[in-house]
């Protein structure tokens, strides 16, 4: 439970500028609770908030958005138990085939999601996954590469929370299919690094249905007063635990039905 004593706007204004500086330089930094012990998780918001208000400033688009620690597995390798969700800037998208600059990155991960292309505008609370159907556009595809901010890839949810939930890179790749061409949950996945399988998985492990991982999305940005507008791109969180990366490795994720995603880490 938070303290009484809550942060002030400055605080939530210098924790975002330390963490959004820790993004751009990549360097790496103490976890923010170390500091802030009673951190909240709507002052955690706050900050995400804060860090995403700055890059809007500069001229940045948010392009989408994504979820957390959806997956058994994501929330079992990071210690947490319960989801998240951060922003995708336009910069983060490095195109199928693509190289990604390890001087840019801390200590990058790989996962493979199935991504929404949302034609409708979602609103909750009380948005179910029937209602995402219906506002889906198609599915994708999707690597999202996270690379948390804090020093030995430790924290726990409050600290992920305000760095924008490990939001870094993502790479579109395979083709879209309408979302009632396939049964999602049954979708399998498998990735390989340097050739070699390194994980195998199902759509059903994000939340028992990629499209549940929307809903709650939808529902959580409700309790800010914010909606899931028309035209919004949703990774839905990792189908298999998290991949570490360097340079000189090549990744390739194979989804049933979807196609592959490819890149290049150098």
């Amino acid at each position: 439970m938070a303290n009484p004593k809550k942060m002030t706007e400055q605080q939530i204004a210098e924790v975002a500028e330390l963490l959004e500086n820790a993004e751009l330089n990549a360097q790496d930094v103490v976890k923010v609770t170390d500091k802030y012990p009673d951190m909240s998780f709507s002052e955690a918001l706050d900050v995400q908030w804060a860090i995403r208000a700055r890059k809007e400033a500069r001229g940045t688009r948010i392009v989408g958005m994504k979820m957390g620690l959806t997956s058994w597995a994501k929330m079992a390798q990071m210690g947490v138990d319960k989801p998240c969700y951060g922003f995708l800037a336009d910069y983060f998208s490095v195109p199928q085939g693509g190289e990604i600059k390890m001087e840019e990155l801390i200590h990058p991960k790989v996962e493979a999601e199935i991504a929404f292309m949302m034609d409708k505008e979602l609103s909750g609370p009380g948005c179910h996954v029937g209602d995402v159907l219906a506002a889906t556009d198609f599915i994708v595809p999707a690597v999202e590469i996270i690379d948390s901010r804090y020093e030995n890839f430790k924290f726990d949810l409050p600290s992920v929370i305000a760095d924008n939930s490990s939001s870094c890179r993502f790479v579109i790749g395979g083709r879209p299919l309408p979302v009632d061409s396939i049964d999602m949950r049954t979708t399998g996945v498998v990735m390989e690094k340097n050739g070699a399988v390194v994980e195998l998985g199902a759509g059903a492990a994000v939340l028992g249905n990629p499209a549940a991982s929307v809903a709650m999305l939808v529902n959580m940005l409700a309790e800010r007063g914010e909606v899931l507008p028309a035209g919004s791109f949703v990774m839905t969180g990792g189908i298999t635990a998290a991949v570490a990366v360097e340079a000189g490795d090549s990744i390739v994720v194979r989804y049933q039905h979807l196609g592959d995603v490819t890149m290049k880490f150098v």
